[in-house]
């Protein structure tokens, strides 16, 4: 029996709103940090993150990162795409609100954006975008 999801299956769990692990090597070392994502199905994995940041400088330089989001309730299930990545563009503010809506909801989106904007890191962000090239799965649920 194989607990690997179908294509249908995998892109539709990638694209509800998970909390998202990045990893890229950096200076030949691993980077792994979580971070949020966008994605749908067909399409490519947005990541919104600083220009200054070491996830900017380490996507730069490998231009390839790979992205796992998961489900850690039983039955456990995950996702992992990779593929090449680059800097897209700057993200624009409704960019930023549409992501950090998808994770805190309306109210919190507001909250958020306030908070960035009076920072003034709302200028500063830019958007990733990684092409899945491979992908890794486990659905648990599949166990019968």
């Amino acid at each position: 029996m194989s607990y690997a999801m179908t294509r249908t299956e995998r892109e539709q769990f990638l694209a509800l709103a998970h909390m998202g692990v990045m990893s890229v090597v950096e200076n030949s070392t691993p980077l792994t940090v979580p971070i949020w994502y966008s994605y749908q199905p067909g399409g490519v994995v947005t990541l919104i993150t600083g220009q200054d940041s070491r996830k900017t400088r380490a996507v730069r330089d490998a231009a390839w990162l790979s992205l796992c989001a998961q489900d850690p309730a039983w039955p456990y299930k995950y996702v992992t795409a990779a593929g090449p990545a680059a800097i897209s563009c700057q993200a624009s503010y409704a960019e930023q609100r549409a992501m950090a809506a998808r994770y805190l909801g309306e109210d919190g989106a507001e909250s958020y954006m306030a908070w960035i904007t009076e920072s003034g890191e709302v200028d500063e962000q830019l958007a990733i975008e990684m092409t899945p090239r491979t992908w890794l799965t486990v659905d648990y649920s599949k166990s019968g």
